[in-house]
């Protein structure tokens, strides 16, 4: 690997660290909030006012900033898939933080995110870097990409705009359904790249 791609590498991965552990940091600090005001699950702010809440809060603040400087350093279907980590070190984190189990499907969730990741990031291509701005213009107007864009768009706000305000309550899927989209549009952004090279 080339030094910007070790770079980009080290980034991903604290970057998956410091998301990972700020989901714990916060959930440690709802209950604290819960106990002197209205809880977050009643629409009340009370975790606002928990200072640990904020430490998650900026803990979170300094892995998507890591995650973001790891874009400039190494391509993004290295970077991209490294961002799974991160749900492995809640689980983990969640299982001697929070005396939350782990159970069996659970530890190999985590080892298919490890085995996965590294296998992606082994064959990691040579990125292609654009030379000019009407090289970029190209790509960005081709009819392939206008019609994604216009789909991801329309697909994220109606799940965010109708979906959400409806059933935000009563089904977990709609915020789901919101991430498995980010996760396929990462997807697709990777194999554009691939395919550009």
């Amino acid at each position: 690997m080339y030094t910007g791609n070790l770079l980009g590498f080290g980034l991903a991965v604290s970057s998956s660290a410091f998301i990972g552990s700020s989901f714990i940091i916060k959930k440690k600090g709802l209950p604290r909030a819960g106990v002197c005001g209205t809880r977050a699950r009643s629409r009340g702010y009370g975790y606002l006012l928990e200072p640990l809440w904020w430490i998650g809060m900026l803990t979170m603040i300094v892995g998507e900033f890591a995650n973001f400087i790891a874009y400039i350093y190494a391509p993004a279907v290295l970077a991209t898939p490294l961002g799974a980590l991160s749900t492995i070190v809640s689980a983990i984190l969640a299982h001697f933080l929070l005396k939350e189990k782990l159970g069996r499907m659970g530890i190999l969730g985590c080892v298919l995110c490890i085995v996965g990741s590294t296998v992606i990031v082994i064959h990691a291509p040579v990125e292609h870097s654009i030379s000019s701005v009407e090289e970029s213009w190209d790509i960005v107007t081709q009819p392939a990409f206008l019609l994604y864009t216009a789909s991801a768009i329309a697909v994220v706000l109606f799940l965010v705009l109708y979906c959400e305000s409806r059933y935000w309550k009563t089904n977990m899927m709609v915020y789901v359904s919101v991430m498995f989209y980010k996760w396929f549009i990462d997807a697709y952004e990777c194999e554009v790249n691939r395919n550009q090279l």
